[in-house]
């Protein structure tokens, strides 16, 4: 084969796994947590209810997509694994409808388990008269106040229901007119204001109700003269993907503000109803109003819209701690002594951070404590993501009033975090600080933070670099990482970073990090090509890559040529993986492994062995076409050689966990790693915090 014929061959349908399958393959690992009787009972739970919230939002952006394509007539086929927007809407229904059973068997399987344990959820019609009653008195007092029975007919039409929103459609007959034998039909919304679940008193278990049951059973309170023939529960997804006209928007602020109120009200890209409870000539007319297509619709054998149990694992999880995971806290960090002042420690080395095993609060007090340091002039920080009562907001918001110059990066863009975003924007301004919003077409993803301070005439810059958002709820259950360092080097290139982002100027010269749309993707490349070459001079070419997802092709193609010149790959990528291992010639020397367990893989970690020198990079970016080309992302390297061993030890230990990790064979599947023989369970996730809780043991 000429060489010609190689770099073509390369680009054949079947090396490459397509993007949005691949992603419900990552669901359905999600799922695997859900059904593992090792995982606490109601840990299994929120494993149900992440593979709902999960597929919401794929439904919203991804399936959403596809249908604009489609509609627009785009029939081209997507340029890895072929397949034409159509085609690929006819695989994921198929495999989304056998994944949605699952869910349901699972769930159903738990509830049996659950009142074991004391816990019921069950149906008003089990209940006894006493229960009936003080539901009754619930109903009128709590919920009946708050509801809105919207009529259909020639009058009224259909109304405009929320996105996600679970609604009653209710088919009546006049009990008044006895010659009246038309049917009215009502829609009648579920609060979501309103908790979801209901608690009633009882003597034996914890038992609840759900809301839309509540309702169902006394809905015909709402339509005096009227008997509820039928009653069907369904709930519509619509599409959620913003289009912005950044080139025409004065005020991106508005602009997103007006997009916003547009997502609630998208098209409807999947309408779901409760088996047993659901009135057929309602669903026909739903898929006609709605103009969705049968294969979206979802017949669930359970109640709708299963990520309710994230509240009910945190209502029922305070009080039955043995269902749930045992609790770990995050520990102090490893590079900082008992007592020593985070700013003193960072001037004297490079400070490694690892969450949530290592606590995140001294990232939050690095933030505070610049805020009131005297000797600190100015902070400067990328927000992509925070937490709703953001202790990194108040910091900056201080820093601000304490006259430092604040000059802070909102994204306003970051998917479904907008409305929040927005918000912080505008009281960071009040406050005094300078936002800025990005740049046009792009999303700034990159986490970066930048502390200025003068102490005895000497400037000095401290420079934070992480792989994940500057949020202290997630930090709790996402795994990343950072680095504070006062490297000058760095310093300088964050001041570049940082100038590039607010004001006019070239792309700058940069001493260490990477940045893209413009550099790294390049760098990616080049680093791979460098290991290639020291495979064939010494023989030894090794690349370690742990992300989130891989779907860009030009990297996979070259990480082909590296597996075909024999350099040994190892991925660990937790989600959407589009290169394909394993297959013979191609990718041979390709191994993939994904890790899905209590805590989200969210750090990105690539080595390269470099023969010899082993190179370690940390990045805000995963190896995805759009963290390379539409996204302001950094990639920087780690330099103290106590870090780099200490990145390489835990990628190691990726590497062999057992208990977590599945690979990919060369058909794209997955399976559980297998455990060879008498070989120990090895957990990852546990591991690092049994590391962490030593050090503080060997400390002691």
């Amino acid at each position: 084969m000429s060489a010609d014929e190689g770099i073509q061959g390369l680009n054949h349908p079947t090396y490459y796994n397509n993007r949005e399958l691949s992603w419900l393959a990552f669901n359905e690992r999600v799922l695997e947590e859900a059904k593992d009787t090792t995982t606490p009972l109601l840990e299994q739970l929120k494993f149900l209810a992440i593979f709902s919230s999960n597929l919401d939002e794929f439904f919203m952006v991804r399936v959403a997509g596809l249908k604009d394509q489609v509609k627009a007539g785009y029939n081209k086929p997507e340029n890895k694994a072929g397949l034409t927007p159509k085609l690929q809407l006819k695989e994921i229904a198929l495999i989304n409808h056998g994944l949605v059973k699952s869910q349901y068997e699972t769930y159903q399987a738990i509830k049996p388990k659950l009142v074991n344990e004391g816990i019921e959820i069950t149906e008003v019609d089990a209940l006894t008269d006493d229960q009936i009653q003080e539901l009754e008195h619930y109903f009128e007092v709590e919920i009946f106040p708050v509801l809105t029975p919207m009529a259909v007919d020639a009058y009224r039409p259909f109304p405009k229901l929320l996105n996600k929103s679970i609604n009653l459609a209710v088919v009546l007959e006049d009990q008044i007119d006895v010659n009246d034998q038309s049917e009215k039909t009502a829609i009648v919304q579920v609060p979501s204001v309103i908790p979801r679940f209901v608690e009633v008193t009882s003597s034996s278990s914890a038992q609840f109700i759900l809301l839309e049951d509540v309702i169902s059973h006394f809905v015909e309170k709402l339509f005096k003269g009227y008997r509820a023939k039928t009653i069907t529960e369904f709930r519509i997804t619509r599409n959620a993907d913003m289009t912005i006209h950044e080139e025409g928007a004065r005020d991106l602020l508005r602009e997103i503000e007006k997009e916003l109120k547009k997502r609630k009200w998208g098209a409807a890209v999947r309408l779901e109803v409760r088996k047993g409870k659901f009135d057929d000539n309602i669903v026909r007319f739903l898929l006609s109003v709605l103009e969705i297509h049968e294969n979206d619709l979802y017949i669930t054998d359970g109640p709708l819209d299963l990520s309710y149990l994230f509240d009910f694992y945190k209502e029922i999880g305070d009080e039955k701690e043995e269902l749930v995971y045992q609790q770990f806290i995050p520990q102090p960090l490893r590079d900082i002594k008992s007592g020593e002042d985070l700013f003193d420690a960072a001037l004297d080395r490079d400070i490694f951070l690892h969450h949530p095993y290592e606590s995140f609060e001294p990232v939050v007090e690095f933030l505070a404590d610049a805020a009131k340091d005297p000797d600190v002039l100015a902070i400067k920080q990328t927000l992509y993501r925070v937490s709703g009562d953001s202790p990194v907001i108040k910091a900056l918001k201080e820093a601000a009033e304490n006259g430092k110059q604040v000059t802070v990066l909102v994204e306003l863009k970051a998917r479904f975090d907008e409305e929040n975003n927005v918000q912080w924007a505008r009281e960071l301004e009040k406050a005094g600080c300078h936002v800025i919003y990005g740049m046009t077409y792009l999303k700034t993803h990159s986490k970066i933070t930048l502390v200025v301070r003068k102490k005895e005439n000497t400037i000095e810059r401290f420079v934070h670099l992480g792989t994940g958002n500057y949020n202290d709820q997630t930090a709790k259950i996402y795994t990343d990482m950072g680095l504070i360092t006062t490297n000058i080097e760095f310093g300088i290139d964050a001041t570049n970073f940082f100038n590039y982002l607010s004001g006019y100027t070239e792309k700058p010269d940069y001493y260490h990090i990477s940045m893209a749309p413009f550099d790294l993707r390049n760098d990616f490349l080049q680093k791979i090509d460098e290991e290639i070459l020291f495979q064939k001079e010494h023989g030894n070419g090794h690349i370690v890559a742990k992300m989130n997802s891989l779907t860009d092709k030009q990297i996979i193609k070259k990480l082909y040529k590296a597996s075909q010149a024999n350099v040994k790959v190892d991925l660990i990528v937790r989600g959407i993986c589009c290169l394909r291992p394993g297959i013979e010639g191609v990718s041979d020397n390709i191994r993939v492994i994904s890790i899905v367990g209590r805590f989200l893989e969210h750090s990105r970690i690539f080595y390269f062995h470099h023969n010899g020198e082993e190179k370690v990079y940390l990045s805000s970016a995963d190896l995805m076409t759009r963290n390379m080309v539409k996204r302001v992302e950094l990639l920087f390297p780690v330099y103290d050689r106590h870090i780099k061993l200490r990145l390489i030890e835990i990628l190691r230990l990726f590497l062999n966990d057992n208990v977590k990790a599945r690979e990919q064979n060369a058909e794209g599947k997955y399976h559980y790693v297998k455990r060879e023989g008498d070989a120990s369970f090895v957990d990852s996730q546990l591991t690092l915090f049994e590391w962490a809780y030593q050090v503080l043991d060997d400390e002691e």
